[in-house]
């Protein structure tokens, strides 16, 4: 009773194939169709994949299927890269070691053997499922259908968000379709689609019933005849254009009338009740199940292996019933199975759901406990309504869970165990575990799920069951997870403040692990924060005690922070060989995020000392090392050697090392690849692009502590604000972040650094009320310049060879913002120390201004020679920005650059005014040297033979030409810019 044309959904299926048609050219997206149970969304998906096929992409699909909230993890995932395990294909094999264990957890048959870790976390099954599509990818187009994903599991709506923003390049479209009247208003998947709903690398489509002209052409392809209008108006009427209601009515009768009963559910069975009594028995029992196993019938239909047969055969030819996979049994349409479960009596669903769930506990005692088959077990006891096995099943089957690393559906079993607890006699017997064991570990699958809100609950919870004074070591680990949950909600204070009182619950001179542990993550968190003091005092007590109590995963952690703290601290030997213990016993350990962070921190350490090629090998070791770990890992990497590569002058290869795009990139790992795309793009000069990454950064880094972020943030949202002459934007900028800092951290070196780039801010600001001899502003700025420099040689003093360059660059720019004495000699100095660090773009920067202070003394030569150098610089870089000033200073000053000089404008060769950048005639240039030396127009008259309403004019113009409103601007403008030979006088 199906037609076997494809009816109507004209528009819907040209917008699935449009998306099809992008995946095949690299451009990758994610299509969710919704609809009403029965409009057709499957035999549309069906339609997506015959043109998939006949395009030559490969079609891999999967069902999810309704077996309580959150119980089957990755369902319609297995189902579709099952058959890719049995063919052995190549793809799987191909992946990392660590890939492949890590999907090998749940899906059996992929590691070869490799054994896989209890703990992976689930990004890593993430990864490992996104590997294997994007290899897939890689030989063919990838058509991946998953149906009914309004039954899906936490685990499987995970992946779909995961793999919405990690899609990037591959051949690969989602085609996912889901029930929109199944969606109540707290239903899991909406959060899912208001978030895809504003991608725009996914599509949402909302799949209509049947018109009646469609309805039409669906009854003709069923009956192969065109049908009589008043057949077309009955079944319309009756299935308001839902296809499989009008199915379901033509097969109750070819007229579309008759006997029928009023409603379409008495309609639909009506075809059961046909059926023999042994046929309407088995469909009982497989209505409890939205697949059950050849075994798992006959374990508990009673019948015959003969009379089974025949019931089965009888359901398959009634077209009610179709095989699933290769020895499974299912309802062709969920209606169908939904008619005959509600057609039970409640005690008829009690006993035949208590059947299933002992005949699923045999083969759990036999030895089958994977999760699917104790998720099934726990699902059948609670509808079974015996809460003492639902209690025990829901523990086991959530420990399972945890195994494969499904979190989501771990922390709803664990959450239904917990809601059964005071249900129960003697429930820590029956669960098999103490009730603060059982919170510990939902607060622990909630940890992982992503929902450190109901971890802290959890938690709290377990608070009030424990008494401190009889376990003060449990309740300081309880304090240490909630300590982690605290952190994650961005509650730092709170987060150091827990794990303060969970040390304070130790007697004074304890040695234990769990003590190790608490002070461990304490030293880590200080180190975050750049609290190297606390940082290396905390470090030091926990590595002495891990030592003492064995706890080598504290002792890693901790080697780690005290590492990273002493080495920016200036101790850069001790902290590297810190650095690399503690990435020794993280590899020992098997801990991968961990290990990622000692590479990291290596580095970082080398390049705060000045020795940033070393950071550069370091990094390039290390990724090669974590080649095969989490993508964060890998980007971290990849993000610190494109740092290291702009620093050294290579931007080339810096923007090649800063990963592509890619929706995964969250958190610290956004706010890095931001960092690397706004320093690129300032140093190039493209304010526009820098504006862009600095905007997206901005609501993140308000609330933030970190220095490594708002150190960052503020220097270059000051120095993007300088550059558009916004003084006071910039200033604001400066004032929050060496607030923030200093609230914060004793981090001197960001400190050193933001203080610097302040006084470049003064420097500007100080010039420009000179030029305009405005005298508050001068005074303003010569305080604000005041306090900077005094701030930066006391951060500077105890620090290394790159906060001496800051320094010697500050000292520079406090000379040109307060009008003092030597600043060529200063910038000459600043340039030197910044060439013996290898960086090029600050030295560049320096000898730019060396050439400025120079011409102030009118000393041509020296200017020349030291623009001429900044301009090499500036130009093998690629800096435009720093290219055009310096080409600037050369024009107006008129230096003879050599071969660096800029190359000659259009207007060269028409007229005498083509040697001045502003124009300026030589008889103008003539009246600005008289005006910079402080002449009256009737003085230049006189001098130059002129009527003094001559020299008027051409006073007027030069104000024009130089911009400026007054004679004294034009002078300062004169003198500053090497315009004339004259100094002004003031």
């Amino acid at each position: 009773m199906t037609s076997a044309r494809f009816v109507g959904r004209t528009a819907e299926l040209a917008e699935l194939r449009s998306a099809l048609e992008e995946a095949i050219g690299s451009r990758p997206s994610l299509a969710l169709v919704g609809g009403e149970s029965g409009v057709g969304k499957s035999r549309l998906a069906d339609e997506l994949a015959r043109h998939a096929r006949e395009a030559g992409a490969r079609v891999l699909s999967g069902d999810c299927v309704e077996l309580g909230e959150d119980e089957l993890p990755y369902a319609p995932l297995l189902t579709a890269l099952r058959p890719l395990v049995r063919q052995g294909d190549p793809s799987l094999q191909a992946l990392a070691p660590q890939l492949r264990s890590a999907l090998d957890a749940i899906l059996p048959g992929v590691g070869g053997g490799a054994a896989s870790s209890e703990h992976v976390p689930q990004s890593t099954v993430f990864e490992a499922l996104l590997a294997v599509l994007q290899a897939l990818a890689e030989e063919e187009p990838v058509l991946l259908l998953i149906e009914d994903l309004h039954w899906a599991d936490s685990s499987t709506r995970s992946f779909i968000g995961f793999v919405s923003r990690s899609m990037c390049t591959e051949r690969l479209l989602i085609v996912g379709t889901y029930r929109s009247d199944e969606l109540h208003r707290r239903h899991p998947l909406r959060p899912v689609l208001a978030e895809l709903g504003s991608d725009p690398y996914a599509r949402l489509i909302e799949l209509p019933r049947f018109t009646r002209e469609e309805l039409g052409e669906q009854l003709e392809g069923i009956l192969a005849d065109p049908p009589r209008a008043e057949l077309v108006e009955r079944v319309y009427a009756r299935s308001e254009g839902n296809a499989l209601y009008a199915e379901e009515i033509l097969a109750a009768g070819l007229d579309g009338r008759g006997a029928l009963p009023p409603t379409l559910r008495d309609a639909l069975m009506l075809r059961v009740e046909r059926l023999s009594k042994n046929a309407q028995d088995v469909l009982q029992w497989l209505a409890c199940r939205p697949a059950a196993d050849h075994a798992l019938v006959v374990a508990v239909a009673g019948l015959e292996e003969g009379e089974l047969r025949d019931a089965l055969r009888e359901t398959v030819a009634s077209q009610i019933v179709v095989t699933v996979g290769d020895d499974a049994y299912g309802f062709r349409h969920a209606l169908l199975r939904e008619v005959v479960y509600d057609d039970l009596l409640p005690g008829e669903r009690t006993a035949m759901h208590a059947a299933l769930a002992r005949a699923l506990q045999d083969r759990i005692e036999a030895g089958d406990g994977g999760a699917h088959i104790t998720a099934a077990a726990a699902y059948h006891w609670a509808a079974a309504g015996d809460q003492p096995q639902a209690l025990a099943a829901a523990v086991r089957a959530a420990l399972a869970a945890e195994r494969v690393n499904a979190f989501g559906e771990e922390q709803a079993l664990f959450e239904r165990a917990l809601a059964l607890w005071d249900r129960v006699p003697d429930p820590e017997a029956v669960a098999g575990m103490e009730h603060v064991e059982l919170l510990k570990r939902a607060a622990f699958a909630s940890d992982q799920a992503g929902d450190p809100a109901r971890q802290e609950a959890l938690l709290r919870r377990a608070f009030e069951l424990v008494d401190e004074d009889a376990n003060r070591p449990a309740c300081a680990l309880l304090r240490e997870r909630l300590s982690q949950s605290l952190w994650a909600q961005h509650r730092q204070d709170e987060a150091i403040e827990e794990l303060n009182n969970g040390l304070a619950l130790f007697p004074e001179g304890d040695r234990s692990a769990e003590r190790a542990t608490l002070l461990s993550q304490l030293a880590k968190k200080r180190m975050v924060q750049a609290r190297l003091t606390e940082a290396k005092d905390d470090a030091e007590e926990a590595i002495a005690i891990a030592r003492a109590s064995g706890n080598r995963e504290a002792e890693g952690r901790a080697l780690n922070a005290l590492g990273t703290a002493l080495g920016m601290q200036g101790d850069v030997e001790t902290g590297v060989r810190l650095l690399r213990e503690s990435l020794d016993i993280a590899s020992e350990l098997g801990l991968a995020m961990d290990m990622g962070g000692a590479w990291v921190n290596i580095a970082d350490v080398l390049n705060i000392a000045g020795r940033t090629r070393e950071a550069l090998e370091v990094a390039r070791e290390g990724l090669d090392a974590e080649s095969n770990s989490p993508w964060r890992t890998v980007d971290w990497l990849r993000l610190s050697m494109a740092e290291y590569l702009y620093y050294l002058g290579d931007w080339h290869e810096a923007e090649r090392a800063i990963p592509d795009e890619s929706r995964r990139h969250s958190g610290g790992t956004l706010l890095l690849w931001q960092v690397a795309r706004a320093r690129l793009a300032l140093g190039r000069g493209d304010l526009e692009l820098a504006e862009e990454a600095l905007g997206m950064m901005d609501r993140a880094v308000a609330g933030m502590t970190e220095p490594q972020f708002v150190g960052p943030h503020g220097i270059m949202r000051a120095e993007l604000a300088r550059r558009n002459g916004e003084p006071d934007r910039a200033r604001a900028a400066i004032d929050d972040t060496i607030d923030r800092i200093e609230y914060c951290s004793d981090d001197l070196a960001r400190i050193t650094a933001t203080a610097a780039v302040g006084l470049r801010v003064e420097g500007d600001a100080g010039q420009a009320a000179r030029d305009r001899q405005d005298a508050e502003a001068e005074a303003h700025a010569r305080e604000r310049a005041n306090a900077l420099i005094e701030r930066t040689r006391l951060a500077a003093e105890t620090c290394g060879p790159v906060e001496e360059a800051e320094l010697a660059t500050a000292e520079a720019e406090y000379a040109r913002a307060t009008d003092s004495a030597a600043p060529s000699t200063l910038w000459t100095r600043a340039a030197s120390a910044w060439k013996s660090l290898g960086r090029p773009y600050p030295a560049a920067y320096a000898r730019w201004r060396e050439a400025e202070a120079l011409m102030t003394r009118r000393d041509r030569d020296g200017a020349a020679r030291a623009a001429s150098d900044a301009l090499a610089r500036a130009r093998k870089l690629g800096s435009a920005w720093l290219v055009d000033e310096i080409e600037s200073l050369a024009a107006r000053a008129r230096l003879q650059l050599g071969d660096a000089a800029p190359a000659p404008t259009a207007a060269a060769t028409n007229g005498d005014e083509a040697d001045d950048p502003f124009g300026l005639t030589p008889r103008e240039r003539d009246v600005l040297a008289l005006v910079a030396a402080g002449a009256t127009n009737r003085e230049i008259g006189e001098r130059l033979h002129m009527a003094e309403k001559t020299a008027s004019v051409h006073v007027s113009r030069i104000l024009a030409k130089l911009n400026v409103r007054s004679r004294t601007e034009a002078a300062a403008v004169a003198h500053r810019q090497g315009l004339t030979d004259t100094a002004p006088i003031g």
